[in-house]
């Protein structure tokens, strides 16, 4: 989403790298240009001038610190007021037990989806979630939220027969403390603007249940209309914290940068896939260093830790330190890898990777690379050296690719066999021309 903001900040700011101060003249002329790049990231006017007055007045008479550029400094103070514009401190929701989570949203935000997801981050967090299905209006969103409970194994309650929307709020806080859960989120219907019937269901539900959240739940692809609706909840309902969705999508971002600041709501989710393991707390700090380009590395580890079994990627590592990697061992680790989401999100994580567009072809090359693989018998996964002609257009035809495809798996799995006997063996020179003709050849496929 924030590829567009990252280049263009990135851009405004490297006129400042060569200067020897900081002066009124380079100054004036980056901070212009990083407000027109907060504008066409569709950020708030007034968010967008108030933020540039007070990164302006930080910097007005600062010295160079020796060693740090001015273009490093300004990025310094730049970072820490986009902090300070996603929310400052805890965006967690709160500690209570039993936790009570009321969802709020319009139709087609993916309210009913994110609760879900938070159920499901919830139990990772040691609760015993459970769902309530209030929204009497579009029965499918029952049938969604069922089907989503069941799949994440957190408890559900419904009463289809009823219309009484305050009625199965409280029955449903029943059943929960039967089942002996201890947060508890209530699913509200959604509506294509905010109404008084919908504000005064809400109410009545929130008067019945006491939610100790009240969460509402905005499609960041509706730019600034996302901080209307905000706002005209916020004022109805009092709202606690906010759950942004499709952050995956190709939104300018300027939801993101401008909600907090203008409706006093924190940030507190974010829905970055369709998948329910695609949702993370939010974390403003991170968001920030996303923006200008230093990745998120605290993020892209946590999710290593989630996805990865650490006995496993030992077990890998020593098979690699012994050259003895096989295509059975390359297959489980890509099932690895993709358990941390797409290529494109990891490698947005990383350092100075933010504005690199992978596109779908990295995607296309996974999933081509382990259809070869799963198309080989489990011989020919261990001992490649046995895949002669006919079992290699055995291989393509079962997998849907070109023999030739085949053939450049195999070469270049073979090369990097070579690279681990030449680790092994401490020939540094050796290895590192072997690595160079890989790098030039593509590397290998899926990696």
């Amino acid at each position: 989403m924030f590829e567009s903001l990252t280049e263009k900040l990135s851009s405004a700011l490297r006129n400042l790298r060569g200067a020897g101060r900081l002066s009124d003249e380079n100054m004036a002329a980056a901070l212009a240009e990083v407000r027109a790049a907060l504008l066409s990231a569709d950020v708030h006017f007034k968010v967008a001038r108030e933020f540039v007055e007070r990164v302006q007045a930080q910097c007005a008479g600062q010295e160079v610190l020796k060693g740090v550029t001015p273009g490093q400094q300004v990025i310094k103070i730049i970072h820490d007021e986009l902090v300070r514009l996603l929310g400052e401190g805890s965006t967690g929701v709160s500690a209570a037990r039993p936790l009570k989570v009321l969802m709020v949203g319009l139709h087609g935000s993916g309210k009913t989806t994110s609760t879900a997801k938070i159920g499901r981050l919830l139990k990772k967090r040691g609760y015993r979630p459970f769902a309530v299905a209030c929204d009497v209006q579009r029965p499918a969103a029952i049938d969604q939220l069922e089907i989503l409970s069941g799949q994440e194994e957190i408890g559900f309650y419904c009463d289809r027969a009823s219309k009484d929307v305050p009625a199965i709020g409280r029955a449903g806080l029943a059943a929960a403390a039967a089942a002996g859960a201890d947060a508890v989120l209530f699913d509200t219907a959604g509506r294509l603007q905010i109404d008084e019937v919908l504000v005064a269901e809400v109410k009545r539900l929130g008067a019945e249940v006491s939610p100790d959240e009240v969460l509402l739940v905005v499609d960041g692809a509706l730019g600034q209309e996302a901080v209307n609706v905000a706002k005209g909840f916020h004022d109805a309902l009092q709202l606690t914290g906010l759950v942004l969705t499709k952050l995956d999508g190709d939104a300018r971002g300027g939801a993101a940068l401008s909600i907090k600041s203008i409706t006093g709501t924190p940030i507190k989710f974010v829905g970055t896939g369709e998948r329910t393991e695609d949702f993370d707390a939010f974390y403003p700090d991170r968001l920030a260093s996303r923006i200008l380009g230093m990745g998120d590395v605290v993020s892209l580890v946590e999710k290593a830790k989630e996805s990865i079994d650490e006995a496993e990627a030992e077990r890998m590592a020593e098979k690699m330190r012994k050259a003895d990697f096989n295509l059975e061992d390359f297959l489980a680790q890509l099932q690895q890898v993709k358990k941390m989401g797409s290529m494109q999100s990891i490698v947005g994580m990383l350092p100075g990777m933010s504005g690199v567009q992978l596109g779908d072809g990295a995607e296309r090359q996974m999933a081509r690379t382990e259809a070869i693989i799963r198309s080989m018998t489990f011989q020919e996964r261990r001992k490649p050296e046995v895949l002669n002609g006919s079992r290699r257009q055995r291989i393509a035809n079962g997998a849907g690719v070109k023999i030739a495809d085949v053939n450049q798996l195999i070469k270049q799995f073979q090369q990097m066999q070579k690279v681990m006997r030449m680790m092994k063996g401490g020939n540094q020179k050796k290895l590192m021309r072997q690595m160079e003709a890989m790098k030039v050849r593509g590397g290998f496929p899926g990696m």
